[in-house]
């Protein structure tokens, strides 16, 4: 019988290893990026790619048929506009991360900012105090509502659809017979939306953003490095960079050409920011996806499954809450309407039309602010060409029904390539 040669271990580790093409790294190279790109498209990851496509046709549209809809005054008062609702929609994608709906977000504002304006003006506590006390009672309402859902197993639809009836009868009794509270044009709480930087400070703010971007990556790609992960190029940490720099200094510019950088959308890019990196950096944010992948692999993962879900219900509702105060001040009252009219599901749709699927697991606090300007923009371009809320509610809907079938095809694609079809 004939010998076979042994081979040495030296030999068998110096042998090329097959890898699999789609692991392969060549997102430097322009092939390698459309490559990249189309293998995604194909597997049904879209990422935010049709809703910023979507908002670029929208502005187009609405410049060709308005020439002010451009302009830095209306841009700038499209980013005040975003703010309220836009925090609203943050504390959403939170709950539909898990799979679930909250139906009482608008009431939830409405109570909050009669919590607001009774204790700042009828109380008469200073007006920082009144907002964090607002904010607070946010709170304390998703804790209940979570606490509901996740502890006796109230299905999360009822229990908001309940809170959605009775924190509105909790606005009108603090309201009482006038139905309006006016707050003072002058404080803190009409600061919030009034208030716009000097332009100096708002090139500081993008500086400062897109250098911590930055120094981010750089930390976390040497990290991976160092574990012997795959880790970007300094190429494509710069070309990240730059579509980073190009929107953040170029909004800076447009807003610098009216009254500058307003206060109310820094506050709401930062929550934005905010709940961002906690949702993708944060061993909670990571319990929050896998909950809303499975509660009963979660909790078999040892994931306290009632525990995330408490919590993101009271986030939800603190910042509708906040969303609340924001609409106070931007009236200088808090009325019967304030949370009680479009809010709800305004916020509902921009989560999904941002990208947050209706089936949890997959999302973005980045939804909030790309589904917020596409609402914002389709309303002012309206605003601008005298059309109605008819109107509006029509392209809104048909706006929403896109996202909604893009979102069932994205995920009817990863199945069919989970199966190797």
């Amino acid at each position: 019988m004939a010998q076979q040669t042994p081979v040495s271990n030296d030999t068998a580790n110096d042998a090329p290893v097959a890898q699999d093409p789609r692991l392969i790294v060549t997102r430097t190279t322009p092939a390698g990026i459309l490559a990249t790109l189309r293998r995604r498209i194909r597997g049904g990851e879209l990422g935010p790619l049709p809703v910023i496509v979507g908002l670029i046709l929208i502005c187009v549209v609405f410049q060709l048929l308005h020439e002010r809809f451009l302009s830095p005054q209306n841009l700038s008062n499209l980013t005040v506009q975003v703010a309220a609702v836009g925090l609203m929609t943050t504390g959403v994608i939170m709950v539909l991360l898990l799979g679930e709906i909250d139906l009482s977000i608008g009431s939830v504002a409405g109570a909050a900012s009669a919590v607001l304006a009774v204790l700042a003006v009828r109380v008469g506590i200073p007006e920082w105090g009144a907002i964090a006390a607002a904010a607070g009672a946010g709170l304390v309402i998703g804790i209940l509502h979570g606490t509901i859902f996740a502890k006796i197993g109230v299905p999360a639809f009822v229990v908001t659809l309940a809170g959605l009836l009775g924190w509105q009868g909790v606005q009108l009794q603090l309201l009482g017979s006038d139905g309006t509270v006016n707050i003072s044009d002058t404080g803190a709480i009409a600061a919030l939306t009034h208030t716009y930087f000097v332009p100096s400070f708002g090139w500081g703010i993008a500086v400062v953003a897109v250098g911590v971007f930055v120094a981010f990556t750089l930390v976390g790609e040497r990290r991976r490095a160092a574990a012997g992960l795959v880790a970007m190029s300094p190429l494509e940490i710069a070309v990240r960079s730059l579509a980073l720099a190009v929107p953040v200094f170029g909004s800076v510019y447009v807003l610098n050409q009216y009254k500058g950088v307003p206060l109310a959308f820094l506050i709401f890019v930062g929550f934005v920011v905010a709940f961002d990196l906690m949702l993708r950096k944060t061993r909670y944010g990571r319990m929050v996806f896998a909950v809303g992948g499975g509660a009963e692999a979660a909790r078999r993962a040892g994931i306290n499954v009632d525990l995330i879900r408490i919590s993101v219900f009271g986030l939800a509702s603190m910042l509708s809450a906040m969303g609340g105060i924001l609409l106070v001040s931007r009236s200088f009252s808090a009325s019967l309407d304030t949370g009680a009219g479009e809010e709800l599901m305004m916020a509902i749709a921009a989560a999904v039309i941002g990208g947050t699927s209706l089936f949890g697991g997959r999302g973005n606090a980045y939804s909030a602010l790309l589904g917020g300007l596409v609402l914002g923009a389709i309303t002012s371009g309206l605003y601008l060409l005298q059309m109605g809320t008819p109107v509006r509610f029509m392209i809104t809907a048909l706006v929403l029904l896109i996202a909604v079938t893009l979102d069932a095809m994205s995920r009817r694609s990863r199945r069919v390539h989970a199966r190797g079809g």
